[in-house]
């Protein structure tokens, strides 16, 4: 298989972060079909409603470098396509921009990683995996430095693997992956990966690395038999009333599911998985993941004295706000959310189409001080 040209320039422009805003908008929203996909079925059942607080939505107030913003100015400043939020499990706010509207895919971005480590939760209930800690070995044939990586260490990126995941640097490790990606041969990305070299020893470090979601999936297909894409309609996405179908990228036709980014799915079926997420991985009274799966995948650890604002995949907010401890969440580049807030039962979904992909390298209101705002206005 080969990508189009012009798939393939917008591609590159999207993680060069050279697109106009119109056509950061277009990438997204057709994004997880660029790649050979696969289908996760949402199932035969009826969609699952969702349910709507009669209660009108307050009046917030973002604080952002001293200065005081509002619900407008946040939607606009941020380039936010989709923003849904559900407190007590109603639709508190549900809007649609940027031509994006409920029925539509959005790219998940690095959203994946975190529903990709989910599934290792619903692998570990079932027995598929047994012990985190057991080498990567065990699951997948991979030699290199991967050679003696634990899976507790792989979830968290503390493998002491060299990597740089600078998206507009044509030389750096992330963009090196994407060339692997490109070729559509399967395997590709686990022999790329295998190639790399090692700064530290294993637990020594810690570097956000796509490659290592990768290699989740390769883990994850492996204990079960089965496809990631299947696994996940049987496990979470056809017991969830989803609306939709979701699709996700492959690495080749009919290959692995690259699980670390590529998914699309709609506004409302993320806002249901985050629902899922936040009543610790139960469907209808049954569990799925073991019992408090998600407060561990949810929180920080510790390499010596610094303390590495990541769990299982998922991202910990970095502003010091009492309104946000506790609290974790999907992070995708060009602003892709899911904000839990356990303590507050909050769900926040953000789908937007920011400037850049490096969140160093944008201008917008901070999204953690949004998350803040909305918690301290619904209590």
């Amino acid at each position: 298989m080969s990508i189009d040209l012009d798939d393939k320039a917008e591609l590159l422009k999207l993680f060069g972060g050279t697109l106009m805003p119109g056509e950061v908008v277009h990438a997204l929203l057709r994004n997880s079909r660029v790649f050979p996909y696969g289908i996760v079925s949402r199932g035969s059942g009826a969609p699952k409603m969702l349910s709507y607080s009669p209660q009108p939505f307050p009046a917030i107030a973002v604080e952002h470098d001293g200065r005081t913003f509002d619900m407008a100015d946040f939607l606009s400043v941020n380039r936010v396509a989709g923003l849904l939020i559900l407190k007590d499990g109603q639709v508190a706010f549900e809007q649609y921009e940027l031509g994006l509207d409920a029925d539509m895919h959005w790219a998940s971005c690095s959203v994946a990683k975190s529903i990709a480590s989910t599934l290792v939760g619903a692998a570990m209930y079932d027995g598929a995996i047994r012990d985190l800690d057991a080498p990567l070995t065990d699951f997948i044939e991979i030699g290199g430095p991967y050679a003696e990586v634990s899976l507790r260490q792989l979830l968290r990126m503390c493998t002491g693997v060299q990597w740089s995941e600078e998206y507009v640097d044509p030389g750096s490790e992330r963009r090196k992956l994407l060339a692997r990606q490109l070729e559509f041969k399967p395997r590709a990305v686990v022999e790329h990966m295998a190639g790399l070299s090692r700064c530290a020893p294993p637990g020594g470090s810690w570097a956000y690395n796509t490659g290592e979601s990768y290699l989740v999936a390769a883990v994850l297909e492996k204990a079960t038999g089965r496809p990631l894409t299947e696994y996940l309609s049987e496990k979470i996405w056809s017991r969830l009333g989803m609306e939709q179908d979701a699709t996700w990228w492959l690495d080749s036709p009919g290959g692995m599911v690259v699980s670390g980014s590529g998914m699309g799915a709609t506004l409302r079926d993320y806002a249901r998985f985050g629902q899922f997420v936040l009543d610790d991985g139960v469907i209808a009274g049954e569990r799925v993941v073991p019992e408090g799966w998600f407060k561990e995948a949810g929180s920080p650890f510790r390499i010596g004295e610094r303390l590495i604002p990541y769990g299982y995949m998922w991202w910990m907010p970095e502003l010091q706000d009492p309104e946000l401890e506790g609290t974790f969440q999907a992070e995708g580049i060009y602003g892709q959310y899911i904000h839990l807030n356990p303590r507050e039962r909050l769900v926040i979904v953000l789908l937007s189409a920011r400037s850049k992909p490096n969140y160093r390298l944008r201008f917008e209101l901070n999204d953690d001080a949004f998350f803040a705002a909305v918690a301290r206005a619904l209590k």
